[in-house]
């Protein structure tokens, strides 16, 4: 849509690359998006176009092949290919976690390593905190990585990686207790190893994994995987950023990026409902005019192109905190709660105005109402994030008495 969820302020550069992605979207994801997320299918086509864009190195600084673009560019860009289909930019989000992981935490060696490869697509990246009686509870992680002269042996079962079979990079974040001693809190005895391994299902490395997708009800196309590490040997040169007991808060810095691009996601599901509903809308005829002439339409529509834009401008908000170098947890705790709960009802308002219609597979309409409700959960919970929106609130507000 031309109206909505425009951004004031972007360069010349970041037009151009949101133009160019924009036609990527209306030519090569939306036409094929339905068909493919029904069969289940991994959208390797479009995968090779985001490659030959370049898209996979966005965030990656020009010094090692990347395009050095900013949070605020990837968000936009995310939300643009969400907009066509939201598993795509599934595939892209954690692929970038990673890569901003290892630009901002990882030794000099590991960037030089895997940052050009990234870049250009050839390695894939996904992150793994989640284990299967887990939840929210990061703190809980059983994993464990023990050190065995110059590797660690890794042990313990993950869940829900994104990208864990198409991936041939996962960062796993593990318990590691050696050099921290006995009640050590728990988030200051973890660490993030960086695990290369082949692409597919079965064991794709001696000691690694990775059984086969999981079946979802929506969010299809993208390999949603677990992880079971079994005497798993990793050199301790790809401990992320080589020392041990940081990888708690090397994961929630790249949690922090991964919230936006769930807001972002957000966004751009929210769009595409709300363009599928204002087109339909003016289609269908009851009572011999068009719905979209009747004052209850109407005041749906209005409703949903309000929280688009709302949703819209404090995503840009957040990134563009986190691009100026300060702490975003706050704006992006904001932005992610309030983008995933207006998508969710954006998309069924939209199914709403389809009538029967929305409840039919021919329609698209049926596949967002799907696909939103991850976003309620995807980077933590509402309840999560309305839990840091509080605490940070608190500090900011401090009562002096």
């Amino acid at each position: 849509m031309a109206r909505l969820a425009q951004t004031a302020g972007l360069t010349d550069i970041q037009q151009e690359i949101l133009s160019t992605v924009r036609d990527f979207v209306d030519k090569e994801i939306i036409p094929v998006a339905t068909e493919l997320e029904h069969r289940d299918e991994y959208p390797q086509q479009i995968v090779d176009g985001l490659k030959e864009l370049g898209l996979f190195g966005l965030m990656i600084p020009e010094e090692y092949g990347g395009l050095g673009e900013s949070l605020l560019t990837y968000a936009l860009c995310v939300e643009e290919i969400a907009r066509g289909w939201m598993s795509v930019s599934g595939i892209i989000n954690t692929h970038f976690i990673v890569a901003y992981m290892l630009k901002q935490h990882g030794t000099q060696e590991q960037k030089d390593h895997f940052l050009p490869r990234m870049a250009a697509g050839d390695i894939r990246g996904a992150f793994s905190m989640s284990e299967p009686g887990l939840g929210s509870d990061v703190s809980a992680i059983t994993s464990k990585a023990v050190k065995d002269g110059e590797e660690y042996v890794l042990n313990g079962q993950k869940m829900w990686l994104t990208n864990g079979g198409t991936s041939s990079l996962v960062a796993v974040l593990v318990r590691s207790d050696e050099g921290h001693p006995e009640g050590t809190a728990p988030h200051k005895s973890m660490t993030t190893f960086l695990v290369e391994k082949e692409p597919g299902f079965g064991e794709v490395r001696p000691g690694l994994t990775i059984p086969g997708k999981i079946d979802k009800m929506g969010y299809k196309g993208v390999d949603t995987t677990e992880l079971i590490m079994d005497g798993l040997r990793i050199p301790a040169n790809r401990v992320l950023g080589g020392v041990t007991g940081r990888g708690f808060y090397q994961m929630m810095d790249g949690v922090e990026v991964g919230r936006v691009n769930v807001a972002a996601r957000g966004c751009g599901v929210a769009q595409r409902a709300f363009e599928l509903g204002v087109q339909y809308a003016q289609q269908r005829h009851t009572f011999g005019k068009a719905i979209a002439q009747h004052q209850a339409i109407q005041f749906k529509l209005a409703e949903m192109a309000t929280k688009v834009e709302a949703a819209h401008a404090m995503m840009v908000n957040a990134a563009r905190k986190k691009d100026s170098g300060e702490r975003n947890d706050l704006e992006a705790g904001m932005a992610k709660y309030l983008a995933s709960e207006y998508c969710k009802e954006v998309v069924e308002d939209a199914f709403r105005i389809h009538g029967g219609y929305g409840f039919s597979k021919e329609y698209e309409i049926e596949r967002l109402y799907r696909e939103a409700p991850m976003l309620l959960i995807g980077e933590g919970t509402a309840e999560i994030q309305k839990m840091i929106i509080g605490r940070r609130l608190l500090e900011e507000y401090r009562f002096q008495g």
